[in-house]
């Protein structure tokens, strides 16, 4: 190991200890790692699936991972589904695809960075995870019962908490191809795959749900960068304004599907949370948090004002990385940097941006 990366190491290692510091997360916690976490989203809370998939060594840029545990991470550090084990003293989430010395106790992400709610047959889709959720079931029950201790009986899996994070990249993906009136008629479909998914996972006996909603991907240094603009499409903080209502659309809808699963699904426990509120105060109010250039990428290419080029993203190309990655929200563009997660898991954990306003820990399977 050089220098540079020494040096880089304890920078790391210290703005950690200054993360715990300033956003601080349940200490208090009951939870002695007895809570069993089964995930399913996009790259926001991909723990190292993309990478495996694709047969990478690590993340790009590699040097930059803060630890081998943290490694294929579209981030600097740790994602906000790394601060809510954490925050229950679970370990972190093994990948699903993960082949070697895999252990799955705590539960299973299916994340994979780039994956949407449709089209459904595409890989890793929700509905790929869903079915790749049925099959680590069937196969996990299996071996339990064989007695394999690092898989997951029926009782863990009937008390698991269950949490969806998706959508970001369907938004994305219609308000780039087609107009804001289609890109919205586009919504239900995307509401419509989740309400299946999860229908799907109670079916098996699934009955604690933690649904994120999307953040505003109007603020985002990608977005910024990319769609094309009007002068009146921008807010007073510099995000577009179109792109953020397509999001409140689709939280809206996703709001009331949770509502009407509660009232149609007996002995079900649905939370909503509000992410899209945390992350926009984040940004609106950047500089209370400490933050500096709250729409421009820390590791990208073309300076301000958003520091994105498609053909020189962070880890490929000309790219550069800001000198102080924890005083930036967005790592590359289109994810946050490990400071911003934790800004935001502390928010989540603080119940109120959730409906109703029950605990991440309140699931846990308190041992008398």
């Amino acid at each position: 190991m050089d220098l540079k990366e020494r040096i880089f190491y304890l920078l790391s290692f210290i703005i950690s200890l200054v993360v715990g510091f300033f956003f601080p997360l349940s200490v208090d916690s009951q939870c002695n790692g007895s809570l069993v976490i089964v995930n399913f989203g996009d790259s926001n809370s991909d723990t190292g699936g993309y990478v495996i998939v694709r047969g990478m060594i690590g993340q790009l840029p590699k040097k930059h991972t803060i630890s081998h545990d943290l490694a294929g991470r579209m981030c600097d550090g740790r994602l906000v589904i790394d601060f809510l084990c954490e925050s229950v003293k679970n370990g972190y989430l093994t990948p699903f695809m993960e082949s070697m010395g895999k252990n799955f106790t705590n539960g299973v992400n299916f994340a994979i960075a780039g994956s949407k709610t449709l089209p459904a047959s595409d890989s890793f889709n929700l509905k790929i995870q869903i079915a790749q959720f049925h099959r680590f079931r069937s196969l996990s029950l299996e071996l339990f019962d064989k007695g394999n201790g690092n898989l997951l009986g029926d009782e863990d899996l009937r008390n698991a908490l269950y949490t969806i994070d998706i959508g970001q990249n369907d938004l994305d993906g219609v308000f780039g191809a087609l107009s804001y009136e289609k890109a919205i008629l586009k919504i239900p479909d995307f509401i419509f795959e989740i309400e299946t998914a999860i229908k799907e996972i109670y079916e098996e006996g699934g009955k604690n749900f933690w649904v994120h909603n999307t953040g505003p991907i109007g603020c985002l240094p990608k977005s910024l960068a990319t769609y094309n603009k009007y002068k009146d499409d921008y807010d007073e903080h510099g995000c577009l304004i179109s792109l953020n209502e397509g999001a409140k659309i689709f939280n809206d809808k996703l709001y009331l599907l949770c509502e009407k699963l509660r009232d149609e699904m007996k002995n079900i426990t649905i939370v909503y949370l509000d992410v899209y509120s945390i992350k926009y105060d984040l940004i609106a109010n950047s500089s209370n948090y400490g933050f500096v250039n709250p729409l421009m990428a820390c590791c990208g290419y073309g300076g301000p004002p958003y520091n994105y080029e498609s053909n020189n993203k962070c880890g490929q190309g000309n790219y550069t990385i800001c000198e102080d990655r924890s005083k930036y929200i967005s790592w590359d563009g289109a994810h946050y940097t490990e400071e911003a997660n934790a800004a935001v898991a502390s928010k989540i954990l603080s119940t109120n941006y959730s409906t109703p306003p029950l605990k991440f820990d309140s699931f846990c399977n308190i041992e008398p």
